[in-house]
């Protein structure tokens, strides 16, 4: 979507707050022992407390209140009964919706005590979205964030999973336009003023392939390296980007 008004900005800002506030709840909550379900119980009451909804669940049929994907699973993870362990990665993914905005946003939380490449994967997803806020701006072309996102994730040794891509958010989950994270010179159209686009980069540790589990929703990479996920929704201006779900 792109933003018309102060008012749809500030609804913007709403969902994007309760985005947040979920985030940094399951954030705290991670530690050995806890299960992937206790942690979506957390993202539930935090919206029910918000008066906010679950978009995966809305939208899609997704059954949990936020994607959770640990060590080699990319994204979409489904919440259960799995085990956190020190020196996992586990990658937390909350979309929400209020009052017909959404917001998106998703972060990769250590678990205790992780391994030196593992702590350099989530620093390099970490990375590479700054890098790409410096092209996030009215004006620059779709292409040149997924070119900073790649230079920034190769740069650190590591891949970017090309299946899955940023996307404009605002009225729905996904929106137009797609925002690869990678250089792909066929995305010219130019980012404008007051444009709201989800930026995520996805990566791997190893070669940058992935597939679908059975479950139908969870993906991993194929050859079982870590993967590491950072993503905020942004609204697009003539200077700085606003990180609505910062």
């Amino acid at each position: 979507m792109s933003i018309q008004s102060e008012l749809e900005l500030e609804q913007l800002r709403i969902i994007g707050k309760i985005v947040r506030l979920a985030l940094n709840a399951m954030s705290a909550a991670v530690e050995p022992g806890v299960t992937t379900a206790q942690l979506d119980a957390v993202c539930a009451r935090v919206l029910v407390e918000h008066e906010a909804a679950p978009a995966p669940k809305k939208v899609y049929g997704f059954p949990g209140a936020a994607c959770i994907s640990v060590n080699d699973e990319v994204v979409h993870g489904v919440p259960g009964e799995r085990v956190l362990g020190e020196g996992d990665l586990v990658k937390l993914d909350v979309t929400a919706e209020k009052s017909g905005f959404f917001a998106d946003a998703a972060v990769t939380v250590r678990v205790g005590e992780v391994s030196a490449m593992a702590d350099a994967l989530a620093c390099s997803a970490e990375s590479a979205f700054r890098q790409a806020m410096r092209v996030a701006r009215a004006g620059y072309r779709i292409y040149e964030i997924g070119r900073a996102v790649e230079r920034e994730v190769r740069r650190s040794g590591f891949s970017v999973l090309r299946e899955y891509c940023g996307h404009g958010v605002g009225r729905t989950i996904h929106e137009y336009p797609k925002v690869p994270n990678y250089l792909d010179l066929n995305y010219r159209a130019r980012l404008t003023d007051c444009l709201v686009v989800a930026i995520e980069p996805i990566i791997a540790a190893g070669g940058g392939r992935s597939v679908l589990d059975s479950d139908g929703w969870t993906v991993r990479t194929a050859d079982h390296s870590l993967a590491a996920h950072d993503e905020h929704t942004v609204v697009i201006t003539r200077s700085e980007p606003v990180l609505v779900t910062a």
